[in-house]
């Protein structure tokens, strides 16, 4: 029974992202935000008891990035899907309303991407290479949800989105070396820009709250590991 254990929370991690999808469709972004959070914390149990358990398969990898990529690829997609479908346009772009959400599926398809180099690549044992798909989907859904005045503040605000959808595509499969929070050691020596994020991401999300505050822990995260990576290339 306890080879199954791994693989029955990673099916509930997909469980998790099919319902945080019907959410994103139905036009509520906070509990579809919710479900992603919920899908995230089984998807770090799965492979923490597949270790524990010292059951780790294949079969047990492959399903983990099938329920990643409908968790943190299409549910987050989805919501940004609803969001383009209810901002405000410009008027020559009207006529778009019904095709332009459906760019939004790209990010999706990056994601998939992004998870089979994961499994591919033997580099991202201690850090990745790329936005990790669990993180570009909590900034995505946490950005939905906690400004909806700013993205709709403007119709020319479509703009940003869509480029922002690429920019975010890009980071998922781009050469980028970010930082992780695995811990050799508990010191403070070498460790210093983990504990630092750690209490600043502790810190903007007591502020900002927990669904209205993923997305600036995100981009502080990804803007943190681009300065290390240029830093360390000067090194």
């Amino acid at each position: 029974m306890k080879k199954h254990i791994p693989n029955i929370i990673t099916c509930c991690n997909l469980v998790s992202g099919c319902i945080a999808t019907t959410f994103a469709y139905s036009g509520n972004p906070t509990w579809a935000l919710i479900w992603i959070i919920i899908g995230a914390t089984f998807d770090f149990f799965d492979g923490m008891s597949a270790r524990l358990l010292g059951v780790s398969s294949p079969i047990g990898k492959e399903l983990d990035s099938l329920a990643d990529d409908i968790t943190f690829g299409v549910a987050p997609a989805t919501i940004i899907f609803w969001e383009l479908g209810v901002m405000e346009y410009p008027s020559f772009l009207e006529p778009l309303r019904g095709i332009l959400p459906f760019f939004a599926y790209v990010m999706a398809a990056f994601s998939a991407l992004r998870l089979a180099k994961f499994n591919l690549d033997t580099r991202q044992t201690t850090s990745f290479i790329g936005l990790p798909t669990p993180a570009n989907a909590l900034f995505w859904g946490s950005l939905i949800v906690g400004a909806p005045n700013v993205i709709e503040s403007s119709p020319y605000m479509l703009f940003v989105m869509l480029a922002a959808i690429c920019v975010s595509s890009w980071l998922l499969v781009a050469e980028i070396p970010m930082f992780a929070l695995k811990f050799k050691h508990w010191g403070w020596s070498g460790n210093e820009v983990k504990y630092s994020f750690v209490i600043f991401s502790a810190l903007a999300l007591i502020a900002f709250g927990i669904l209205k505050g993923f997305w600036i822990v995100i981009a502080a995260y990804v803007i943190i590991s681009v300065v290390l990576s240029k830093y360390s290339k000067k090194a």
